[in-house]
């Protein structure tokens, strides 16, 4: 606040106001980054208050599954895949014990339930009840008295495809998943998907967007290749952050340092969108290091100077997480991404802050 010269009372009341973070992604790294988040949101029963910043969070989720228990569902009731949105609902649920175990709860025998969990079903039956996904999840999340939004980054029914560098075309994101050759691209078909509006106003007034972690081909990049999505973040006056994943990933991104994730999404929005990228500077315990390099997977490069040219800002940070021994992977630690996020969210709103006062004077002076 002390780069404010003066603040007026509409300042003041902006700088108290809940930050407002919208978190792009899929899969297992989204639903722990806002599980992280989730902390830092006031209750909306329970009469939760953070003790540091408050946050207002908006996930927007992408829909491209189509394996496991979502592929069926998608198969068999033309619906969008719920796996990834029940797993943010869950991160975010202020019932962290009953409901979000019920959602998580995955049948383990019968015709035609086993393999699929109980929050799939759920939120495809909100589906079918509704005829509007959207508005079905929005349903479902005040059942579970989320602390936050989820969106689907489309409502349409679409499927990712992959054209690989030798050429070939595979569609679907788990046959990318497991492709062997290196992704030169991924697109969407239908390749004209519309966002909800409610995600666009959400971009708009963003104090912080945030990318990842997670799969960069099959959770990240289709959330920006959905119409007007990457425009309206390029638009925002939030700041645009990338958590870089912690290791390779099979399939997907051999090999990538920091500044190739980066460049990949870059070039699939068809713009910089990135202000800051922040990267792994914690240790990965020696065990698991071994584990994952006898699968020819290892860290990812941070290779500072190329990502310094890029023009990004480089927030560098211990984000493995305690239990990763236990838990038998590596993964990335909630609350320290969680830090991260609010750090640089209180950042950019006081930036926004000050550009909007030297906007005012200037037009004073005119």
């Amino acid at each position: 606040m002390s780069t404010l010269t003066r603040v007026s009372p509409q300042q003041r009341t902006m700088l108290k106001a809940p930050l407002r973070i919208v978190s792009i992604g899929g899969g297992t790294g989204l639903s722990t980054l806002l599980s992280g988040l989730k902390k830092h949101a006031r209750g909306t029963q329970s009469g939760h208050h953070p003790s540091g910043p408050v946050v207002d969070i908006t996930a927007v989720v992408t829909v491209s599954d189509d394996g496991g228990s979502s592929g069926r569902l998608r198969r068999e009731f033309d619906t969008l895949p719920p796996g990834d949105i029940r797993n943010c609902m869950t991160a975010l649920s202020e019932d962290a014990a009953l409901l979000s175990q019920l959602f998580r709860y995955r049948f383990a025998s019968g015709r035609g339930l086993k393999g699929h969990s109980f929050g799939n079903l759920f939120l495809t039956a909100m589906h079918q009840i509704t005829g509007d996904f959207a508005h079905g999840v929005k349903l479902s999340s005040e059942i579970l008295a989320i602390r936050g939004r989820i969106f689907p980054a489309t409502s349409a029914n679409a499927t990712l495809e992959a054209i690989l560098e030798d050429g070939s075309v595979v569609r679907g994101e788990t046959k990318i998943s497991k492709s062997r050759a290196p992704i030169r691209l991924v697109r969407l078909r239908p390749e004209l998907c519309e966002p909800l509006p409610e995600t666009l106003a959400a971009i708009r007034t963003a104090d912080l967007i945030t990318f990842g972690p997670g799969s960069l081909y099959t959770s990240v990049i289709p959330n920006v290749l959905v119409n007007g999505i990457a425009e309206a973040i390029e638009e925002s006056p939030a700041m645009k952050v990338y958590f870089v994943n912690l290791m390779w990933q099979p399939g997907e991104t051999i090999k990538f340092s920091a500044s190739q994730h980066l460049r990949a999404l870059n070039e699939h929005a068809q713009r910089e969108l990135i202000d800051c990228i922040v990267v792994n500077t914690g240790t990965i315990p020696a065990e698991l290091a071994r584990k994952y390099a006898r699968a020819h997977v290892k860290p990812v490069e941070n290779d500072f100077d190329t990502l310094t040219q890029m023009g990004v800002k480089v927030v560098a940070a211990d984000l493995v997480c305690d239990t990763s021994i236990d838990q038998k992977k590596i993964r990335h630690d909630p609350a320290a991404m969680a830090e991260v996020v609010i750090d640089l969210a209180s950042r950019s709103r006081v930036f926004q802050i000050r550009r909007e006062e030297l906007a005012a004077r200037a037009r004073r002076f005119k």
